[in-house]
């Protein structure tokens, strides 16, 4: 059977003739790939903290989302002085609203899951703290739907009921998942084959780096007078590592003794395109993320004509539909204890989206079958 040298080199022989003796290579047989653990702490790691492309993803998304005020409503009037506004601006002693907000987009972009829980004192809501979702575990009852929630932190496991008042312990927002019952999909984990791939191109770079930057080769000796013996062929080994390899040595010239000759692989980096892979990936991630590659500087990418319209497209289909879910999901939750006020999200002050408010006011204000006061209501100005 031809071995993975001989496939490689098209089905030739590579096998030196009798006088060749040793053929000092640096190659290695292809393993299994090695996929990043689906878990929230593994993805986490290999795309947040060490992924460029994830990382800029998320803030793009959890900060432009984190920017948009949730207002809250009563029989169609904005409320300025009320208590749900004032919890909102300041959740906990620990973080202004803003802050828990971001953090709840950027875990449901990264785990799929976010929760909140509420501290109830004297039948009030008077405050709200952001758990992490990879220390969160969902209790399930008779009928399928969790029961209650058990939250480990420092050693120590405390359950959180749903069936508290004036509203359930814990608000758990969740992304579609196919396949899962209590746990949201991430658009991290969606990514994750693109992501291993982006990340195995960048070090196999850096090797490259670290090697001069040189691709693999094979040191053949041919002399005539027989084989290496083994402490030739050891020391040989050892002064091409230590003298050769390494940013340090990159370019240095090397001198063969009589009946070695240098033979570099056909396989390298050129052959394999790792840029062109590492763009093609970078794509699949912002695709899965919902955030044109134009806005992360990838290179290839020309659906927009430019960085405006790019920016607004990652409005209007990411971030605009994730702030009315969690806009949504809060005033749920909230309601109970602030009977008749709802949560909504208010665009109006985003710059990017103020030709879409510009047409909606003056599509409205040109609708002469509602009167002012229908129209004031759908403008969400109150009376």
């Amino acid at each position: 059977m031809p071995n993975l040298l001989t496939r490689l080199l098209g089905g030739r022989s590579v096998t030196p003739e009798a006088k060749s003796g040793h053929m000092l290579m640096a190659i290695r047989d292809l393993g299994a790939p090695d996929w990043t653990r689906r878990s929230f702490p593994a993805l986490a790691q290999e795309g947040v903290m060490r992924n460029p492309v994830v990382h800029r993803c998320v803030r793009l998304i959890a900060e432009g989302a984190a920017r948009v005020p949730l207002v809250a409503r009563e029989a169609g009037k904005r409320l300025e002085e009320h208590p749900l506004p004032a919890l909102l601006r300041r959740p906990n002693p620990h973080q202004s609203g803003s802050e828990l907000l971001e953090a709840v987009y950027a875990y449901l972009q990264t785990a799929g899951n976010a929760y909140l829980h509420a501290a109830v004192a004297d039948g009030e809501v008077k405050g709200l703290f952001g758990l992490r979702p990879d220390r969160m575990q969902a209790v399930v009852g008779r009928d399928g739907y969790a029961e209650a929630y058990a939250y480990t932190a420092g050693g120590r496991t405390q359950t959180l009921r749903q069936d508290t008042r004036p509203v359930p312990g814990v608000l758990h927002m969740s992304l579609f998942h196919p396949l899962d019952d209590h746990y949201g999909l991430a658009p991290l984990e969606a990514a994750q084959t693109s992501l291993d791939l982006h990340n195995a191109a960048s070090r196999w770079n850096k090797a490259l780096l670290d090697n001069s930057a040189r691709p693999s080769g094979a040191l053949v000796y041919s002399a005539g007078s027989g084989s290496l013996t083994p402490q030739q062929f050891e020391r040989l080994k050892t002064e091409l590592e230590t003298a050769f390899q390494g940013a340090a040595n990159a370019g240095r010239p090397m001198v063969l003794e009589g009946g070695l000759d240098w033979k570099a692989l056909s396989i390298s980096p050129r052959d394999m395109d790792f840029i062109e892979a590492k763009h093609v990936a970078a794509r699949e991630i912002a695709l899965a993320f919902g955030v044109p590659p134009m806005l992360l500087g990838i290179p290839g990418d020309a659906t927009y004509a430019n960085m405006a319209e790019a920016n607004k497209a990652l409005w209007r289909q990411t971030i605009v539909p994730l702030v009315r879910r969690v806009a949504d999901d809060l005033s749920f939750w909230l309601e109970p204890a602030f009977a008749g006020v709802t949560l909504e999200a208010d665009f109006d002050g985003i710059e990017v989206l103020s030709e879409d408010q510009a047409s909606r006011w003056a599509r409205i204000g040109g609708a002469g079958f509602l009167s002012d006061e229908e129209k004031r209501e759908l403008l969400g100005v109150g009376g």
